[in-house]
């Protein structure tokens, strides 16, 4: 062993820090964004006992980046080969703020209580419904993480969602406020309000089937033109990010009924073939 070689016994106690060290790092980064997803939920609620235009408008964009970061995390979790059991139910408790309280919160804020202020004698029983379906909201919520934490995605592989993801639903009431801005202030649009909250609720418990988007190699080189398309897409979210989000939202809560009901009518004319 000449002078400039190292001594591996020597050596060792110094690498063996650091490396502990780097891959505590590497375990903890999910968990950043995580909480960085939690810090927008809670901000989306403190935004919206503003009670202003403006307010529930911070609030919606607040849910939106939410959405982003609860995305970012299951990447960084999935490329980095960091899933914990740990990360997964602070993932749950984290998206229960951020799309089960912070959304319910805003839906009734935003769609009930300026119609109340508007007209309290007819406001009553649009209050007490309010309510009910902003709690049924948080409770399904917590029942869908409950669900996908014990059982997973769908049956064959990670394609599919079991009912509509909880960041699809507070997205699609985020992109609402966000394209409408001014609340409520008439009974008619509160009730079909509130049967859209009631709606999405019951579909993030449902067997609805909602496609994942797990199954692309992002991590690849992808071809030109899917590169060009998801530049057009940021850049028409940057620009007209009132009609796209709800564009999006809409889709995508939409699609998964669509699909459902070509499954069982296809299913249900192949077993009268058969």
């Amino acid at each position: 062993m000449t002078e400039f070689e190292p001594n591996e016994h020597e050596a060792a106690p110094e690498l063996k820090p650091y490396n502990h060290r780097r891959r505590r790092g590497v375990y903890l980064l999910p968990s950043f964004f995580t909480v960085a997803n939690m810090l927008c939920g809670f901000y989306a609620v403190l935004a919206t006992f503003g009670g202003m235009q403006a307010d529930f408008d911070k609030a919606a964009k607040a849910i939106g980046i939410a959405v982003l970061f609860d995305s970012i995390d299951g990447f960084v979790a999935r490329a980095t080969g960091t899933n914990t059991e740990f990360g997964k139910q602070f993932d749950s408790l984290a998206d229960v703020i951020s799309f089960g309280i912070a959304p319910a919160f805003l839906a009734y804020a935003w769609g009930v209580r300026a119609f109340m202020q508007s007209d309290p004698g007819a406001a009553r029983h649009v209050y007490e419904l309010g309510w009910l379906v902003s709690l049924a909201f948080v409770i399904c919520c917590a029942w869908r993480l409950a669900r996908f934490n014990v059982h997973g995605m769908a049956p064959g592989g990670s394609r599919y969602f079991v009912g509509l993801p909880t960041p699809a639903a507070a997205g699609m009431i985020a992109a609402t406020v966000h394209a409408r801005k001014a609340p409520l202030d008439d009974w008619r649009w509160a009730l079909a309000w509130l049967v859209l909250v009631a709606a999405l609720a019951a579909l993030m418990t449902s067997t609805v089937r909602y496609y994942s988007f797990k199954d692309i190699p992002w991590t690849r080189r992808q071809p030109s033109l899917a590169l060009v398309m998801i530049g057009l897409l940021v850049w028409s979210i940057v620009v007209y990010s009132e009609e796209v989000l709800l564009l999006i939202a809409g889709a995508y809560s939409a699609a998964g009924i669509v699909l459902h009901v070509v499954r069982v009518v296809r299913h249900r004319l192949v077993s009268r073939t058969a």
